[in-house]
């Protein structure tokens, strides 16, 4: 199942160029099924511009995670204990194979009335279709 994030530009083009290697979450998906992420990167981009499988979930403590997490979080500590201020528990994505898409994609260009995600949003079939048609 794929899902569709909104990760800031700055974080989703050093994801895309493989500066950064985990996206981070404050809490994990209900669906343990979701195994590709779709980049929706904010405004001032508003595009889908990618995606990335993936690989492992880190669940843990955020101390802990930005241990494991540091040398390719593609953010900086500060930003990262500003994230994380008054969690117990930080998720990491770990990104995985990532995809460029040759072309960005509106979301309008899916075919049903999709809104940018405060978060994140399950995405069903109907995208992968539209997806291989414009691609």
């Amino acid at each position: 199942m794929k899902i569709l994030l909104s990760i800031k530009p700055e974080f989703a083009l050093k994801i895309l160029n493989g500066d950064k290697k985990f996206e981070f979450r404050k809490s994990a998906f209900a669906n343990v099924g979701a195994t590709c992420v779709v980049i929706y990167a904010t405004k001032p981009l508003g595009m889908i511009i990618g995606e990335f499988d993936v690989s492992e979930v880190f669940i843990d403590a955020p101390e802990n995670i930005w241990e494991r997490t540091k040398k390719f979080a593609g953010i900086g500590k500060v930003k990262f204990d500003e994230y994380y201020l008054g969690r117990e528990t930080a998720v990491a994505l770990v990104v995985g194979e990532v995809r460029k898409y040759d072309v960005p994609l509106e979301l309008g260009d899916l075919g049903e009335k999709i809104t940018p995600p405060q978060s994140f949003r399950y995405l069903n079939e109907s995208f992968q279709h539209a997806q291989l048609q414009l691609i």
